[in-house]
């Protein structure tokens, strides 16, 4: 991917895990910017995301459908704002083919992708928020956007002099401390002496070597005076450092006595509450007693009922067992019966049909013909076979006659 030196170094720190919640609430930023919600929420109808609305998390209920589209939808709209045209999907598009194009266009953006397609069908999770953010990034770049650092107002000197109730201590308490706990870091000890050496210096140093004692030659009551009128500008502020263990110590003083006091007043609400809790819970019993003593009755009919029942049914699986056997014979009684109605209507049908006897008729008729036809040949051969034996029989009359004439008599003439 294209962050992957840097996600290789967050893999290894205990924040890599929760990197993805960064990258979402970086996106709605960029989205807002965008002015998403009218371009997309208003146009669909749809209401505002949450900060990790696309990171998956069992801790968010979300409609995974829902998620998918808006996927799309957003992915959709951005491509389209980096510059390069893309349609908008419907409900109805296949998946698969809507992410491989919006991966398409992210690569043609010149955004380097290693991960498959199905990282994004869930419409949630690290890779869809790398994609929605990169397309972000290249509408901004595109509009001339671009994020700056925060100006922060320079700090006045008043508000650095502001001092809290408990960081103001008078020159007095400070020695206190020094006296009880002589052990304190060297940023907050404060050495009097050098307070002394930079208030009068040249007053030490004359009195660094006294050739005789000392006599105060100013007067108490003005000298109290002189005090109670510098001693408002004598507190000194002593800066806390958090990492001092001491003021770690007074906190976890102050939020164990925060918590005492806090489980005191939750004991006394717990303690009424488990004492409503059992009374309920003893009059719940007491009426469920009362409901269970008047429903004796009901209850035992309910079971002789019950029991009837389980018979009656027993009855009824028997039977229909029966009736089931029965059901199959008459089915194939009902098969036979339909095919010898079947061939009933076959014959009665063949039997109620005029054109086998029409047939015959014209099969008879030209039967007749052809033996007219016969007749008339054969009258012809029978007259011609007997022209034949005529004929013959005056032939061989002849041929007999011809052969049995008498030799001529020798007359006086031979």
């Amino acid at each position: 991917m294209a962050d992957e030196g840097r996600r290789g170094e967050e893999d290894g720190g205990p924040g890599a895990a929760h990197q993805v919640f960064v990258v979402m609430e970086s996106l709605l930023e960029k989205l807002k910017v965008l002015n998403y919600e009218e371009e997309i929420l208003a146009k669909h109808n749809m209401k505002n995301l949450s900060r990790h609305y696309f990171v998956s998390s069992p801790f968010l209920a979300v409609n995974p459908g829902e998620q998918f589209f808006l996927f799309t939808v957003i992915a959709a709209w951005l491509i389209n704002e980096a510059g390069r045209p893309f349609t908008a999907p419907q409900e109805h598009d296949e998946p698969n083919a809507t992410v491989s194009n919006i991966l398409s266009e992210l690569r043609a953006l010149g955004v380097k992708v290693d991960f498959p397609p199905s990282k994004l069908k869930s419409g949630s999770g690290e890779f869809v928020c790398f994609v929605l953010d990169h397309l972000a990034e290249e509408a901004l770049k595109r509009k001339g956007f671009s994020f700056r650092r925060p100006d922060y107002p320079a700090e006045t000197t008043e508000e650095e002099s502001v001092m809290e109730d408990d960081a103001e201590l008078t020159l007095s308490k400070v020695e206190e401390e020094m006296i009880e706990e002589p052990d304190d870091e060297e940023e907050n000890v404060m050495d009097l002496e050098a307070l002394k050496l930079r208030t009068c210096p040249t007053d030490i140093e004359a009195s660094s070597k006294p050739e005789e004692i000392l006599e105060a030659t100013v007067d108490a009551a003005e000298w109290s005076l002189e005090v109670e009128r510098v001693l408002p500008q004598l507190k000194v502020t002593v800066r806390t450092d958090n990492k001092d263990w001491r003021i770690h110590v007074e906190q976890m003083h102050q939020h164990r006595d925060g918590i005492k006091s806090s489980l005191k007043e939750a004991t006394s609400y717990l303690d009424r509450l488990q004492e409503d809790v059992g009374k309920t819970l003893e009059k719940v019993s007491s009426r469920e007693k009362y409901i269970n003593n008047q429903l004796e009755g009901l209850i035992q009919e309910y079971r002789g009922a019950q029991a009837k029942l389980s018979q009656a049914k027993e009855r009824y699986q028997q039977a229909s067992g029966g009736v089931t056997e029965r059901t199959r014979v008459l089915a194939e009684i009902s098969e036979e019966l339909e095919k010898v109605k079947q061939e009933m209507e076959e014959k009665g049908s063949s039997m109620s049909d005029g054109a086998p006897v029409v047939k015959i008729k014209q099969s008879l008729t030209k039967l007749k013909q052809e033996i007219i036809q016969m007749d008339v040949r054969i009258g012809v051969v029978e007259h011609t076979l007997l022209q034949a034996k005529l004929k013959e029989k005056s032939n061989m009359t002849r041929d007999m006659n011809a052969t049995n004439l008498p030799e001529p008599a020798a007359g006086p003439f031979a």
